[in-house]
């Protein structure tokens, strides 16, 4: 019985995806994200950022290496997966990523909060519409 792992990530991706295959040619897509967690501490606002790499496989890793870009912000469903292996001096090393069974564009913005979408004559609306659309 398989026991619970699953992730929910807003973010931003910190770089262009990239696409490769498999030797029997399936598709993989991987890409980082940045994730912004906001709180109060000492009177104080902070900000602490994560990064995390995500792959997607098949149909959804062709949509991600065609639609995504650095900024772009994405919602990603999926689960996490922890990769094993030895480094050439045979110490074991160890790498957690989240495989995305799902994931969601949402609008690029920029720095004054604004859809960089909406400011290439798009309404801001139709560019939600448009992002909502966008699920795979």
């Amino acid at each position: 019985m398989n026991q619970l792992n699953t992730i929910h990530l807003d973010g931003n991706l910190v770089r262009d995806p990239q696409r490769k295959e498999t030797p029997k040619g399936t598709p993989v897509c991987t890409f980082s994200v940045a994730s912004n967690r906001y709180f109060r501490q000492d009177e104080e606002n902070k900000q602490e950022v994560s990064f995390f790499d995500v792959e997607t496989w098949a149909d959804t890793a062709e949509t991600c290496a065609k639609v995504l870009k650095k900024g772009r912000g994405v919602r990603i469903f999926g689960r996490l997966k922890q990769d094993r292996w030895e480094d050439a001096e045979g110490k074991t090393q160890y790498r957690i990523k989240i495989v995305a069974d799902k994931v969601e564009f949402r609008p690029q913005f920029n720095k004054t909060g604004k859809s960089d979408d909406a400011e290439d004559g798009a309404s801001e609306d139709r560019v939600e519409e448009e992002a909502a659309e966008l699920v795979i």
